[in-house]
């Protein structure tokens, strides 16, 4: 089959990353590399920035530019929350032609996979060739296929850090601490807290993920029998913890006062509800008077100086090897990481279809049987895709006899 010659076209979608970029610049330094490439063009704010030809020139970005962007957190090209149907899809590929695009990239989650699959058949459909290619990314940790998600260990790095300096925090004045963590469905990064463990009356000393269902009276009881034993209590809770209805615990302790998001939604991430009515019921019911609580939010995402090593270098790979995949293979899909040893990736193209639209979840033998907390299993997983990792120390001398 004779070489497609034309243009690539890359976009970034959904929440940002701290090494969303090393993607896109694996993506367009590989894609420059091969002669049947005209102009490598960035889409700004995703989707969006396709429909409305928004577009910047990477060809004629520097290699010195184009390096130091991949090591800077967030979207370069700027992100969208849009999320494409059949119209809208449409649209992004008629631009495609009219732009001579014979190579589409789009960097995001499985929304962003689902959009890259209704462009892959729009263009089969016309019979107009292109190769569309999803490069995975989030957060979360998930996509569906994939052993897991280039985002997640930084992210899940940041956490890990976030409540091992919250855990000496709390040793120094104790008290209740609840740090709420982003994930609506999936426990992946509230899980990597674990890692702020070192000596056996480190916190977080409970952990709750949307995986296990949320019953109040029990979480009372885990906080309270923690409380008796250290005289103080760490908590990790996922945003999207549920209760027996299925619905967001949000909803069952705030009611009607829920707010929604521009999906209808209940809102999650966007406020500090959760850990407000956690801490409140703890107060009330159990009277423990020193009760706080941080929503991580938007910190998760994209921030500075805390990037695991081992997410920068799969980041940038997944980027290549999208490129690898379109220009060398002319082939169609998303590309996967696989684990093959300890530790050790390799990537290969999944069809889009396997990652579109689905998320998956944290498996049962991650999660332990009282459901407020994690094994060893997950801790095994988890712990290579957070690299090096923060250490810190306690005095170690004899105290001195009273006299």
């Amino acid at each position: 089959m004779a070489k497609l010659v034309g243009n690539v076209l890359i976009a970034q979608g959904g929440g940002p990353t701290a090494v969303i970029n090393q993607s896109l610049v694996g993506a367009v330094l590989e894609s420059r590399k091969f002669p049947e490439v005209d102009r490598v063009y960035g889409a700004l704010h995703g989707v969006r920035g396709i429909i409305e030809e928004d577009f910047i020139d990477l060809t004629q970005a520097t290699t010195h530019n184009l390096e130091r962007v991949a090591c800077t957190p967030s979207s370069a090209l700027l992100s969208t929350r849009d999320k494409p149907d059949a119209d809208y899809c449409e649209k992004i590929f008629k631009v495609c032609m009219r732009h001579n695009v014979r190579y589409f990239f789009y960097n995001g989650g499985n929304d962003s996979a689902d959009a890259v699959r209704i462009v892959n058949d729009n263009a089969a459909a016309a019979g107009y060739e292109l190769r569309c290619i999803h490069i995975p990314k989030t957060i979360d940790n998930d996509l569906r296929v994939t052993d897991h998600c280039p985002g997640y260990g930084s992210a899940a790095k940041f956490v890990a850090s976030a409540f091992a300096g919250i855990n000496l925090d709390n040793r120094a004045i104790p008290g209740v601490y609840i740090g709420v963590v982003m994930g609506r469905h999936a426990g992946f990064l509230t899980a990597a807290s674990a890692f702020a463990q070192k000596y056996e009356d480190d916190g977080p000393h409970l952990i709750y993920v949307p995986e296990r269902t949320f019953d109040t009276d029990t979480f009372l009881k885990d906080v309270d029998e923690v409380y008796k034993r250290f005289g103080r209590c760490v908590i990790a809770v996922s945003e999207g913890i549920v209760g027996a209805d299925g619905k967001p615990i949000i909803t069952q302790l705030m009611g009607g006062d829920s707010e929604k998001d521009a999906h209808g939604n209940v809102q999650l991430s966007g406020t500090g509800a959760l850990g407000d009515a956690l801490g409140k019921t703890i107060k009330d019911r159990l009277k423990i008077k020193r009760v706080r609580s941080d929503t991580f939010g938007y910190l998760q995402r994209s921030f500075l100086g805390i990037v695991s090593e081992v997410d920068q270098a799969e980041a940038r790979e997944v980027g290549e090897k999208a490129a690898q995949f379109a220009l060398w293979n002319n082939v169609d899909g998303s590309v996967a990481i696989r684990r093959t040893g300890d530790y050790s990736v390799d990537y290969f193209l999944t069809p889009l279809d396997t990652v579109a639209r689905e998320t998956k979840s944290m498996p049962r033998t991650f999660i332990n049987e009282a459901g407020n907390g994690v094994t060893t299993d997950f801790l095994n997983y988890a712990r290579p895709l957070l690299g090096s990792m923060p250490s810190y120390e306690r005095l170690q001398c004899p105290k001195v006899p009273k006299k």
